[in-house]
C-alpha cells in the first residue's frame, strides 16, 4: 500500500512540475547567476595570483640566503 501511495505522490509531483516547469524556468535569473560566478572566478584568480607571487618571493629569498651561506 505504501508503494502505491508513493507512486501516486510521485506522479502528482511530476505532473505539477510538468505544468509549472516553463513558468519556473523563466523565473531563474540566469544573467545574475552568470555575473556572480564571473565575479567569484575573478576574485579567486586574483587571490591565487597573490599567493603564488608571495610564495615565489619567499623562495627567491631562501635561495639567496642559501647562496650566501654557501659562499656562491
Amino acid at each position: 500500500m505504501a508503494g502505491a501511495a508513493a507512486g501516486r505522490a510521485g506522479r502528482r509531483g511530476a505532473k505539477w512540475a510538468a505544468e509549472r516547469g516553463e513558468e519556473m524556468w523563466d523565473k531563474i535569473p540566469f544573467d545574475d547567476i552568470s555575473d556572480s560566478i564571473g565575479e567569484y572566478v575573478q576574485n579567486a584568480r586574483e587571490a591565487i595570483d597573490d599567493v603564488v607571487s608571495h610564495e615565489i618571493n619567499d623562495l627567491r629569498k631562501g635561495i639567496r640566503r642559501q647562496r650566501k651561506h654557501l659562499g656562491i
